[in-house]
């Protein structure tokens, strides 16, 4: 069962303004905790690629999104649709960026972290050059293909938070968000958090320093830029079509 968009907006739009007031320290955790589910998606989707292919990696990643929203964590890519709640007067801009550059700073250590446990404890042995070639790729994108790139998969992911946020079991939730980040990873689109593990687990284990952390920080600035373009879009037309308060 959905809930009417209206009533979603209503209710998004409440949420996101208890959200935003947590205390940063909180917000912080929650974030970790989203870059840890998004990287055990990316661990699990690399060895699966390297296995069946993209389709394989696509169906596995939106596993990700599903920890995300159903065990309780703040993810930055999400977050973008907070454009909506503040448009709609719900929350402030100062709230909304707090929120995101804490959620920002907390999914980039989870994911880091894993990279690094996974890399270590040789859980990658087995797709380890595969491993490394991604993260060449993704470190190598020009900057408007990275931007534009993340502008198409922040809209997808933004549009999986909102069909998961209508539908109102577990079940719908995780059939929604289902397809928007399948078609993500198959169309080979730019995920800031995901990048954020994909590019230091090539960092550890490739053995000719073939990926820098400068390579995650040029590749993160175009495709941050691209998920907030695409994200706040998405939130700008719900906000126009069902976000707005009846007068």
């Amino acid at each position: 069962m959905l809930k009417t968009f209206d009533q979603a907006a209503a209710d998004y739009c409440a949420a996101a303004e208890k959200r935003t007031a947590q205390s940063l320290s909180r917000l912080l955790l929650l974030g970790a905790l989203a870059g840890v589910f998004i990287a055990f998606a990316g661990v699990a989707a690399s060895i699966g690629g390297a296995l069946g292919g993209r389709l394989a990696s696509a169906a596995i990643f939106p596993i990700g999104l599903t920890m995300v929203l159903l065990a309780g964590s703040e993810l930055f890519t999400g977050n973008c649709l907070f454009l909506m709640p503040l448009l709609r007067g719900n929350i402030t801009a100062g709230s909304m960026l707090k929120s995101w550059a804490t959620v920002y700073l907390g999914n980039l250590f989870g994911s880091v972290a894993v990279a690094f446990l996974v890399a270590r404890c040789g859980a990658l042995n087995g797709v380890a050059e595969a491993a490394v070639s991604t993260a060449l790729t993704k470190a190598v994108l020009p900057f408007g293909a990275a931007l534009l790139r993340g502008v198409l998969c922040n809209f997808l992911v933004c549009l999986a938070v909102w069909m998961a946020f209508c539908a109102q079991s577990a079940g719908g939730k995780v059939v929604s968000l289902f397809g928007p980040i399948f078609l993500f990873v198959l169309c080979g689109f730019e995920h800031s958090v995901a990048n954020m593990y994909y590019i230091p687990a090539g960092i550890f284990l490739a053995e000719k320093g073939e990926v820098t952390w400068l390579s995650l920080w040029r590749n993160l600035l175009p495709v941050t830029l691209g998920n907030m373009v695409g994200g706040c879009g998405l939130g700008g037309i719900l906000y126009l079509l069902y976000g707005r308060k009846n007068t």
